[in-house]
């Protein structure tokens, strides 16, 4: 799925990163009893050494012109990413197509895979940067002692987690898809993947938690940049797969006629990929000055109270994996029957695949910018200012919506030629099946980024608990709203219709979750602003919606649906669909719209 999760970049162990990739933070106090750290000159430290304290309002313009470097840096790594990623799914849809042995290798990797979405969506991310912030601040070793003893007890409570999970694999895919266990060779080969996927889950831990100490220096570009490695490893051994056995147009290969090296050469070029990744992390370390080693003397040393955070960060996992655990049985059941009757694409590869695009803006825009503003959401947390939190969640969420809610949009209009124009190697109808999917997903990313963006509220007072709770309703929701799709729609349209619970779910979700931060905060989150803002981009996104839908629609009929078509479709209808918006948001006068057009243009020297 996604590894959603990049490469070094020529940055090796003895060279310094650019400057926007880092926002400073405040050094460690000399007295760790002082009740005000030190302030930390800027750049034009020499000339103004003896200058006074600048005003709470200019250092606050100072980090958030810190914070728009780093999260530039970010989506840069993030965008190079999402490409690779999406030339990843392409070479596996490929190679193996997007019907029923693809759907055995999503369930195989679809465990570790959730994991590693929930971590580095800034689940664990949210609940450690707090603690390792605050042992920069009072430990004398700027927190290193504490991160290394941090570090050694997830990696040890990761490899044993991953032990019993490699043992247990055969439980875990007749749990994961009942569909399955019936096919005595569709569930020989799922265990086989299931064996090379599952170890991923230590190494993609390894990766977050060496990330989180990394964010909390400040230094936020190597966890955006390092799964580029995990990419290109794993697309060089589909590849490999393609020039040994064929591409999937020719060989049709299925979970019946895969042979075990076939099996094996993906399994371990999976393996491999992150492991790749977790281990490229360490240069970045390095230059950031840490000293990493195992440390085994917890005891006395503070980790109890992030022990007690991370005890809900575990239990908001296990509710994402229920509600994930319902949604793979009734999409890989839906996908079998939908492909005994001539549609393939329409099972847990298609849900997979278009989840991967629709979270693109999500992972480039939301959680650049939230990645970057925790740590100061955090310190404010810590010092009492519930204005600032507010501030800076409003912030986040009016800044992300100028990119999200035109996307989520977008990709209603557009998904049938994006997906038919990327994923034509896999076939006609398996492409096709795909944009069905990623159309109905398609609104469901303005609440999934809005609910990303609120629960940075809660972490940043470090209370787990309640997104815990709050991710028990979203996994419920789209349990019994995926239920409900699979019984009463025909198997090619039921995973179309989990799609669009995944989206209601988060909108419930966001309902919940906006009332109790509201409350957490005094009654007041900047609610009329906000509302303000994405109601005038709904307004604005809608016509243009239609507009570029109806563009696709008449391109298509004239030139079919093949590549040609798809890729002319997606071009005059992208065209016409962003022309409308910009056209219709400028007479609106819509500020966060105008702001971020002066940034390209800023960037761009005009």
């Amino acid at each position: 799925m996604r590894a959603p999760y990049d490469q070094n970049d020529g940055w090796g162990p003895e060279t310094s990163y650019p400057a926007d990739d880092t926002v400073r933070l405040r050094p460690p106090a000399a007295n760790m009893h002082a009740t005000e750290p030190p302030h930390e000159p800027g750049p034009s430290s020499l000339a103004t050494l003896d200058a006074p304290e600048p005003s709470p309002e200019r250092q606050r313009a100072r980090d958030s012109s810190g914070l728009m470097k780093s999260s530039a840096v970010m989506a840069a790594g993030t965008i190079v990413s999402r490409i690779t990623g999406f030339l990843r799914t392409l070479v596996m849809a490929a190679a193996i197509g997007v019907g029923t042995l693809n759907d055995s290798y999503q369930v195989a990797n679809v465990l570790p895979t959730m994991i590693y979405v929930l971590v580095g969506g800034g689940a664990l991310n949210a609940v450690f940067v707090p603690q390792l912030v605050r042992a920069m601040k009072k430990d004398d070793d700027g927190g290193e002692a504490y991160a290394n003893r941090l570090l050694t007890l997830i990696v040890i409570v990761l490899a044993g987690i991953t032990a019993v999970c490699v043992l247990t694999a055969p439980l875990l895919v007749r749990m994961m898809s009942p569909d399955i266990a019936t096919d005595p060779q569709r569930m020989a080969v799922t265990v086989a993947f299931a064996r090379y996927c599952l170890p991923t889950m230590f190494f993609m831990g390894v990766h977050v938690v060496l990330g989180q100490i990394l964010n909390a220096r400040g230094r936020f570009g190597a966890m955006m940049w390092t799964p580029v490695l995990n990419n290109l490893v794993i697309i060089a051994s589909f590849g490999s797969f393609i020039w040994a056995f064929g591409a999937f147009i020719d060989s049709g290969v299925s979970p019946s006629t895969v042979t075990p090296d076939g099996v094996r050469l993906l399994g371990l070029g999976t393996l491999l990929g992150l492991t790749v990744q977790a281990l490229a992390m360490l240069p970045y370390l390095r230059d950031a000055g840490f000293r990493l080693r195992l440390r085994f003397d917890f005891r006395g040393q503070g980790l109890g109270k992030a022990l007690g955070l991370a005890k809900w960060t575990l239990l908001f996992v296990l509710a994402n994996q229920l509600g994930l655990i319902v949604v793979t049985q009734l999409a890989t059941k839906a996908g079998s029957l939908a492909e005994q009757s001539g549609h393939t694409g329409s099972g847990i590869t298609a849900y997979n695949y278009a989840l991967l695009l629709w979270q693109m803006p999500q992972a480039i825009i939301t959680v650049s910018v939230m990645t970057a503003v925790l740590p100061r959401i955090s310190r404010a947390a810590q010092d009492g200012d519930s204005a600032a939190v507010r501030d800076d969640i409003s912030y986040g969420l009016r800044t992300s919506a100028v990119a999200i809610v035109p996307c989520a949009f977008a990709f209603l209009a557009l998904g049938v030629p994006m997906a038919t124009l990327l994923y034509a190697g896999s076939g006609a109808e398996g492409a096709r099946g795909i944009g069905y999917v990623l159309m109905a997903f398609g609104l469901g990313l303005i609440p999934y980024s809005v609910q990303y963006v609120v629960l940075r509220g809660f972490y940043a007072y470090e209370d787990t608990r309640t997104p815990f709770f709050n991710t028990v309703i979203v996994a419920m929701v789209n349990a019994v709203a995926s239920g409900l799709c699979f019984a009463f729609l025909s198997p090619r349209w039921a995973v179309a219709g989990m799609a669009a619970s995944y989206g209601l779910a988060y909108a419930v979700g966001v309902g919940v979750a906006w009332r109790r931060l509201r409350k957490s905060l005094g009654g007041d989150l900047d609610g009329s602003r906000v509302l303000r803002t994405y109601a005038r981009l709904v307004a604005a996104a809608t016509p243009a919606a239609v507009a570029g839908g109806s563009v696709v629609y008449a391109v298509t009929k004239a030139l079919g649906s093949g590549v040609p078509g798809s890729l002319v479709a997606l071009l005059a209808g992208g065209s016409v669909l962003i022309g409308v918006f910009m056209a219709i948001a400028h007479l609106m006068r819509l500020p966060e719209v105008s702001a971020m057009v002066g940034m390209v243009r800023g960037r761009l020297g005009r």
